[in-house]
């Protein structure tokens, strides 16, 4: 038989199958010699040991699209980053660490900011034109309104897609709205220090229509783009790229160069490139260049 894994906990893959009946199957001890790890996310193929108790052997792994180390997903369409405009306020670094993750996986993004009924200010607007200006898709609203659900609904239709951000921002809310029961545990936000306790501790994948998928991960709360090479790190700043042709000088870092012959530093100053993604740019640049002298 073939099937999706929508779960793995412990040695146990739990295998979901067009027939809408889910199996308990452990791999077959081949792939533990072959250094192979079954993934959330993969389609399966599976011998039937028990009907009765719904018990299977995983036999076989269908060839991946893509792969995602962290969270360790399969066959991903898109990613949805969940970040709060507040409680807890949003750590724009960590986001555009996401970002660059997923940039390396060739993974479309859409950003959402949850909690937008708690923002009293502007932050919203000023985050979703940061964002859109980077030439994401960004969605506001809150868990709470169903006219901002059906906007998600209709941004997952026909793809699998997987959940990432911290944790204490509303991911697993927003899995139960989507998947219209408590399929997930929701954890309350500490009133001290304003942090979500983490109630994904494993990565499940959801139905919510026939063809439409979500995969809630774990919340993190730092992410480290080592994989990418500094002279590398531009590209996945979108909005850099029409200007790095203004740079005077190829191989030009945007950060030690000088303003005149720096096309992305110009466009800093003169706003077309958010000086928060800037920073966040030079900071991950720093950081992989410490890496590479070592």
């Amino acid at each position: 038989m073939t099937g999706k894994i929508i779960k793995g906990i412990s040695g146990f893959y739990y295998i979901h199958t067009a027939e809408d009946k889910i199996y308990s199957c452990r791999a077959v001890g081949i792939f533990r010699k072959l250094g192979i790890k079954p993934l959330v996310g993969d389609n399966v193929d599976f011998d039937v040991i028990s009907e009765e108790r719904a018990e299977g052997s995983l036999t076989g792994i269908h060839e991946r699209r893509n792969v995602l180390i962290r969270p360790a997903v399969s066959n991903v369409d898109q990613a949805m980053i969940v970040f709060a405009v507040r409680e807890p306020d949003p750590n724009l670094n960590l986001l555009d660490r996401f970002l660059v993750h997923m940039g390396m996986q060739d993974i479309p993004v859409v950003v959402y900011f949850n909690k937008a009924d708690l923002d009293s200010g502007r932050l919203t607007e000023k985050y979703t034109k940061i964002y859109e200006a980077a030439g994401y898709t960004v969605i506001s609203g809150s868990t709470s309104d169903d006219s901002c659900i059906e906007r998600i609904k209709a941004a997952l239709e026909g793809k699998t897609t997987v959940l990432a951000g911290p944790s204490g921002v509303g991911k697993s809310s927003l899995t139960n709205k989507l998947y219209r029961k408590e399929c997930m545990e929701v954890g309350e936000l500490s009133q001290k220090i304003k942090r979500g306790k983490q109630t994904t501790r494993h990565s499940e994948l959801f139905m919510i229509d026939a063809d439409s998928y979500v995969l809630d991960t774990p919340g993190f709360t730092s992410l480290n783009p080592s994989r990418v090479a500094s002279v590398d790190l531009e590209y996945y700043f979108n909005e850099f790229k029409p200007h790095i042709l203004n740079c005077k000088f190829t191989g030009c870092s945007h950060i030690y160069e000088a303003e005149d012959i720096c096309g992305v530093k110009q466009a800093v100053s003169s706003g077309d490139i958010s000086s928060d993604r800037y920073d966040n740019y030079c900071q991950i640049f720093s950081e992989l260049k410490e890496q590479e002298r070592r």
